[in-house]
């Protein structure tokens, strides 16, 4: 027998959200509270009765970021009483407030990197709230493990990184259990942005995949949310992405968001594919803004990459020259030409590719046998499994053979770092190398290139030595399979699969003249200055008020169950016609003109057997047999499938082939301009008589 916590889990899994606590009126919550709420205080009954028509008696805008991070560090007190926390700086989430307007109130909700116990939660959250504005999300261990390390990283990741599970020891299998972890820590989420939300006063900023059905959650409270969603890694293809068992709900949770992000146009592309071929849905470009018609509702699909913090970058820079980092590695690396790379510990990273072209380029070019020296810095993994292991195995031997091959006394090729490192130290690498090199076989952005950049414009102000007035020079070999890849047009773009062309272009890059390297790298740090991570939330932002601003006009119903629950928006003007209305209207008109549309009226849109049976044949003549209707079906099909199916209505008006086909028997003149209508608008404006 199953216990009550898992079929709940199960019910989460299959959409069919369950009721949080008893029923009752609802509450207005305040704009922050000071103590965490109770979640079941909060009723979740059905969507549409959810229509607040009360704004906020506080006018000022604030936005909640949700993300599977909050933007701080934890740990532990050294007495072991408490925690102590900190501002992450380095983290994407705190920097973006940089775009923001300077009024605007920025709340954070995400879950920690460490598992706080239960009985600590709610003095962690008070403290976090009310220093830090965060809220955090409490996952259970199982449901964690399940959520992050199972469905984002082996599932998610893979996917959208273009790996299929073709055998069970190969990426990621999907198992309905990491589906419903995946569910349920969603809804967790969704309950912690509910305790603090305004809707009518918040914008919901969503970042990545970890969380890309928390928009169905949200919008089932709350159908005039102003949200938005932003997606961090590729979108694949829809031929790998339609492999997905559950392709269909994601896509649906993402286009309850008012505006989708992606970094490149690619992944907006393979995106609006997969909406089209799997959902029916068709975009509009117009005056550089792309739309996507959904149910009345225009979801805003937003092409923007993000920047780096140049600012940030500086300071590493004003640190790394006090703490002579700088001075330091050009002693250790002194005569040699530096290529750095810098990656994560990732089996989509490239890693092994970029060590194997560096000792094919020191085989077909000896004359950088004892000079060439590679520095690839490897950041700890942050997912786990077989794959990862084999790929860590593959690149220990690569540099052990690579370094036992060409190296000498005071000469290793291959100078291997795979421990954390500071930003001070790594900008030191940076202003040090002649070349960066990045060879992701997939990568949704990767920011490395640009922060090398920035660190070669602030060279010579950071260094104090005679090199400080020397031309500003960089050079980049980067993957055309990253995101960052189109931006930078002075780059030597290369195919990672292929080794010896990337080991020809690390050549190329090192011989190659200064004053070309200096000019490619003008070129570069003009664009990335200009669009720095700033920019890129600024300019998220400016487009979602744009998206939103008819919000509060439109009405709006929420309608479906589980995840193909959607909100239809439709003009102010639009009046729900009661039953007992139009049984009125019905009764009291002399005469009435009925339209009905074949797939959806008389027949419904997802039966297979197409054919009309008996009922509705003689609830057709019945409407015929009134001399006051004139009576039309509507259909996309062939005038021969209609005539044969409505062969036994005889007084029944066809319209076939969207309007193209035309067969009436009596048209009274009241019912000409409805039929001249119904032509003029469809695919073809040709009349022909049948």
């Amino acid at each position: 027998m199953m216990s009550r916590s898992y079929t709940n889990l199960l019910d989460l899994a299959s959409g069919n959200f369950p009721v949080m606590g008893p029923v009752r009126e609802r509450k207005r919550l305040t704009r922050v509270m000071t103590v965490p709420g109770v979640v079941s205080e909060l009723d979740d009954d059905q969507a549409n009765s959810v229509n607040s028509d009360v704004h906020s008696s506080v006018n000022q805008d604030r936005i909640i970021i949700v993300a599977n991070q909050l933007p701080v560090k934890v740990k532990r007190r050294p007495d072991n009483k408490g925690w102590s926390f900190n501002w992450d700086d380095y983290s994407l989430l705190l920097q973006l407030k940089d775009g923001l307007p300077e009024e605007m109130e920025v709340l954070y909700v995400g879950s920690l990197k460490i598992d706080v116990d239960i009985n600590e939660q709610d003095e962690v959250s008070s403290v976090l709230l009310e220093k830090f504005k965060c809220v955090p999300a409490f996952l259970p261990p199982e449901i964690f493990n399940k959520f992050y390390h199972g469905f984002c990283k082996q599932h998610l990741w893979s996917l959208f990184h273009y790996m299929l599970p073709y055998s069970a020891n190969h990426g990621g299998r999907f198992h309905r259990s990491l589906w419903e972890a995946y569910v349920a820590a969603n809804k967790i989420f969704s309950q912690r942005v509910i305790e603090v939300i305004n809707p009518e006063d918040d914008y919901i900023w969503i970042h990545d995949y970890h969380l890309m059905v928390l928009p169905t959650f949200l919008r089932r409270r709350f159908n005039r949310l102003r949200m938005g969603f932003f997606l961090h890694s590729p979108f694949p293809s829809s031929e790998i992405y339609r492999t997905s068992p559950v392709r269909e709900e994601i896509l649906k949770a993402l286009l309850n968001s008012d505006l989708i992000g992606f970094h490149t146009f690619d992944y907006a592309r393979h995106f609006l594919s997969c909406c089209s071929r799997m959902l029916g849905l068709e975009y509009q470009s117009k005056r550089g803004y792309i739309g996507l018609e959904y149910y009345g509702r225009t979801i805003g699909i937003k092409i923007m990459p993000v920047g780096v913090h140049m600012e940030q970058i500086e300071s590493a820079l004003r640190v790394a020259d006090k703490e002579s980092r700088i001075h330091e590695f050009k002693q250790k690396f002194d005569g040699k030409t530096v290529l750095l790379g810098v990656d994560d510990m990732d089996v989509f990273k490239g890693v092994n590719l970029k060590l194997l072209a560096m000792e094919q380029m020191l085989k077909q070019h000896p004359k950088w046998q004892g000079r060439a020296v590679l520095v690839q810095i490897t950041n700890p993994a942050r997912g786990r499994g077989k794959d990862l292991e084999d790929t860590q195995a593959e690149i220990q031997e690569s540099c052990k053979r690579i370094n036992e091959m060409f190296g000498k006394t005071g000469y290793e090729p291959i100078v291997f770092i795979d421990r954390p490192i500071s930003l001070a130290e790594r900008v030191a690498y940076y202003t040090i190398a002649e070349c960066v090199v990045v060879t992701a076989v997939r990568d949704g952005m990767n920011l490395t290139p640009y922060e090398y950049i920035a660190c070669r414009q602030g060279v010579s102000e950071s260094m104090s030595s005679s090199e400080s007035n020397g031309p500003r020079k960089s050079m980049l070999v980067v993957s055309e399979f990253i995101g960052c890849s189109p931006s930078l047009s002075g780059a030597i773009r290369v195919n990672p699969w292929n080794f010896e062309a990337t080991a020809e272009a690390m050549n190329e890059a090192i011989s190659m003249a200064d004053a070309e390297k200096q000019l490619r790298h003008e070129k570069h740090y003009r664009y990335i200055s200009s669009h720095d991570v700033a920019f890129w939330s600024r300019s998220f932002f400016q487009d979602m008020e744009r998206t939103c601003k008819d919000h509060f006009r439109r009405r709006c119903w929420g309608i479906g169950l589980s995840f193909g629950f959607r909100v239809v928006a439709l003009d102010p003007n639009f009046r729900k016609l009661s039953i007992d209305h139009i049984e009125s209207v019905y009764v009291r008109s002399k005469n009435r003109a009925i339209l009905l549309d074949y797939d959806g009226t008389v027949m419904p849109q997802t039966s297979h057997n197409k054919t009309p049976n008996a009922e509705v044949i003689s609830i057709v003549n019945r409407l015929l047999g009134d001399t006051k209707n004139t009576v039309f079906v509507v259909s996309g099909r062939g005038k021969e499938s209609l005539d044969k199916w409505f062969s036994p209505c005889k007084k029944l008006g066809i319209a076939a082939e969207h309007g193209y086909f035309m067969r009436y028997d009596v048209l009274p003149v009241f019912a000409f301009p409805l039929l001249v209508k119904m032509v003029l608008t469809s695919e073809l404006s040709v009349l022909q008589v049948v």
